[in-house]
C-alpha cells in the first residue's frame, strides 16, 4: 500500500520523511493495541523483539510492553516460521 501526504515545504524538509511518518504510524497504532508487537516488528523492518522493544523505549512507549501473547507468537515461530504468525492487517 502506498500512501500520498501533501505537506508545507518547511515540513517536508526532513532527511526521512517517510521513515519518521512509518514511525509515528506504527508507534500510535502499537500504543493503542490495533498492532500487535510481532505485527510492529514487521511493520518497522526489526528482525528480533528486542530491537522493537529498544525502539519502543527509545521514543517513551512504557505503557505497551511486549506481551505474553508476542513471546508466544516468537516462541511458536523460533523453528524458522516466526513470521508466518505475524499478519500486519489494517
Amino acid at each position: 500500500m502506498e500512501i500520498t501526504l501533501q505537506l508545507p515545504d518547511d515540513l517536508a524538509q526532513h532527511a526521512d520523511l517517510a521513515r519518521e511518518a512509518l514511525e509515528a504510524f506504527a508507534i500510535e497504532r502499537y500504543r493503542s493495541g490495533a498492532l500487535s508487537g510481532c505485527q510492529t516488528r514487521l511493520l518497522l523492518g526489526f528482525e528480533t523483539h528486542e530491537a522493537l522493544d529498544g525502539f519502543l523505549k527509545k521514543h517513551g512507549v512504557w505503557n505497551h510492553a511486549y506481551s505474553v501473547e508476542d513471546l508466544e507468537k516468537d516462541a511458536a515461530g523460533s523453528d524458522g516460521t516466526r513470521d508466518r504468525h505475524c499478519v500486519i492487517a489494517f
